[in-house]
């Protein structure tokens, strides 16, 4: 979940850190741009106040001279053309000396909306991607209510696109601060929110695999998660209760007819007895009377394994399997089956008890339907957190719908409805495994047969 949200979290700060960055880069630029044109202008009229001294009269050489000086000085100390021109177009006064009014564009039009009395307007915005760009700025000279001249100038832009460039530059670095604060925030705020869910499936694995006992602290995250995690703990209580009660009737209803059977078995051999040896009814008669024991045997069985805690030790699997194969072997020769281990010493966190009466169903039922010839071969091995191990067999196989319902409770595939057993060791074995974090899966084997891999953890359950 956090995948989705975060991403949508960024997208939406960043399109919030763009919004506010784009305003603020144009307002950098617009006021690194005005205070160049307020200095223009502050230049402007300063020589429009020499200017209006620059008259027919007496010692207008000599004014002349001073204006002409002052704006020698003033473009070879900030490299801006300036010159005081009059309505035709004549200069006064001008530095660089082979400059001149600009016939058209944007320096015309100030020049002859200055020779109406007015300043010029504001020059366009200059942006730091225009190379060679221009700032001009044009003030009428006013003596006795005329305009009898005008102050032009025309600064380069190389200076002011810098200090933009450097404005947009801070404002950039403020914003991917900004961002990497926000990211993180994003971080702990997503974390805040999705540590009761993921707790809560935590918990629900938990129960999921048999541990019944798995519940959620609800103190942290929104008020609605802390409801949920409430409302779970309701529920796993609930549940937990309802198998609780399930295992206890499981368990005590064969308990109970455990005796009544077992005296009903002993009057159908005392009434053998009285019967001719051979009797094909008293011997169908005791086949299913020890079938109904087996059964309610293994009905015990199951409720103790889904109700008693598994004793976690670091067991080796590979020489735990070889005593289960050697054990079964005698078996396996008399039907003419050949039993084979394989692997190394591996270890694993696991209940060696459960872990061998796991084995021994899995191999039990392997070698009911591997016809003579065939081999069943048990072998160990190590991924990463998990150990294995795998059984195959060359029996018949099972189809893709009853590799589904394999394990489940009293389930006999029905091509093998005449073979010996109850339907519930693979049950038994699943609930075994699953008490000390173990699994037990089903899979095809090619080119015939059933693979079965049994899974326990690595790790320490204290980890």
């Amino acid at each position: 979940m956090r995948t989705r949200l975060l991403p949508l979290l960024i997208v939406l700060m960043a399109g919030v850190l763009l919004a506010l960055g784009f305003p603020l880069a144009v307002s950098v630029a617009a006021a690194q741009q005005q205070r160049v044109v307020v200095d223009r202008i502050d230049d402007t009229v300063r020589f429009a106040a020499l200017a209006q001294f620059v008259t027919e009269s007496s010692g207008m050489d000599e004014r002349r001279s001073t204006l002409q000086e002052q704006l020698d000085r003033y473009h070879d100390t900030y490299g801006i053309k300036a010159g005081v021109f009059t309505r035709d177009g004549d200069d006064i006064a001008r530095a660089p000396e082979n400059w001149s009014v600009p016939r058209s564009g944007e320096g015309r039009e100030a020049f002859q909306e200055a020779l109406s009395g007015r300043r010029s307007q504001d020059p366009p915005q200059v942006w730091p991607w225009q190379q060679g760009g221009r700032l001009v700025v044009a003030s009428p000279v006013v003596r006795d209510g005329d305009v009898v001249a005008v102050v032009f100038t025309d600064s380069p832009t190389s200076q002011l696109r810098s200090r933009v460039l450097t404005g947009w530059l801070l404002i950039a670095a403020g914003e991917g601060v900004a961002m990497l604060v926000a990211v993180g925030a994003a971080f702990r705020l997503t974390g805040w929110v999705l540590r009761p869910v993921r707790v809560l499936d935590a918990a629900t694995h938990g129960i999921a695999t048999g541990q019944m006992n798995s519940r959620v602290a609800a103190a942290s995250g929104p008020p609605e998660l802390r409801r949920l995690a409430r409302s779970f703990n309701e529920m796993a209580d609930n549940v937990e209760e309802v198998l609780e009660q399930q295992r206890a009737f499981v368990a005590d209803a064969s308990h109970q007819l455990r005796n009544p059977l077992a005296a009903l078995l002993l009057r159908i051999e005392l009434l053998a007895l009285e019967l001719p040896e051979g009797n094909e009814e008293i011997a169908s008669v005791r086949t299913e009377g020890k079938r109904l024991a087996q059964v309610l045997d293994d009905l015990l069985d199951l409720a103790l394994a889904e109700h008693a805690p598994a004793d976690l030790q670091l067991t080796d699997i590979g020489e735990l399997a070889a005593e289960r194969v050697a054990a079964w072997r005698p078996l396996a020769e008399e039907k003419g089956v050949r039993l084979t281990e394989q692997g190394a010493a591996v270890t694993a966190w696991a209940d060696p008890v459960a872990l061998s009466s796991a084995l021994d169903a899995v191999i039990d039922n392997a070698l009911k339907f591997t016809p003579p010839g065939e081999e069943v071969i048990v072998s160990v091995a190590s991924n990463g957190t998990t150990s294995k191990v795998v059984i195959t067999d060359g029996g018949p196989g099972l189809t893709d719908e009853e590799l589904v319902r394999i394990g489940d409770r009293f389930w006999r595939s029905g091509r093998h409805q005449n073979v010996k057993g109850s339907g519930l060791g693979l049950s038994i074995s699943r609930a075994l495994l699953a008490a000390g974090g173990g699994s037990i899966a089903y899979e095809h084997h090619e080119p015939r047969g059933l693979r079965v891999t049994v899974t326990v953890p690595r790790t320490s359950p204290t980890a």
